[in-house]
């Protein structure tokens, strides 16, 4: 049933923190991992159960894979849309997620300037 892997995916924090900040729009997974402070297989596992669950899709662009909020899912399945625009604003550490992503993105910073600080920081920590 559709639905109970829907409710299992939901069923994380991680995941639900991941939806919460594709409410804003499509994100990189490198650019996931710097707002959330996970790895990249972290990343890529919990997406991967949204994608199956239907609830996040994913397009490709150059050598990035951006991933987006399923709306389809969401329209079909409106409770979860609700959650999203609703339920999570109530949440601390969802707050603070969505004021990074804020922040990242009125900053500027994109998949690219990403991957440059992370070499930067990999040069550093080398020496």
């Amino acid at each position: 049933m559709k639905i109970v892997q829907i409710l299992k995916a939901l069923g994380d924090e991680t995941r639900i923190k991941i939806m919460n900040i594709l409410r804003n729009g499509p994100l990189c997974v490198c650019e996931i991992e710097a707002i959330l402070e996970i790895t990249q297989s972290n990343a890529s596992r919990h997406l991967n159960k949204l994608m199956n669950a239907n609830l996040v899709t994913y397009y490709k662009e150059a050598k990035y894979v951006y991933y987006k909020l399923n709306e389809d899912t969401l329209n079909e399945y409106r409770f979860v849309k609700s959650i999203l625009e609703d339920g999570l604003e109530k949440e601390e550490k969802l707050k603070l997620d969505y004021d990074i992503l804020v922040n990242y993105r009125e900053a500027g910073l994109t998949c690219e300037t990403v991957n440059q600080i992370r070499d930067v920081i990999n040069k550093i920590k080398s020496n």
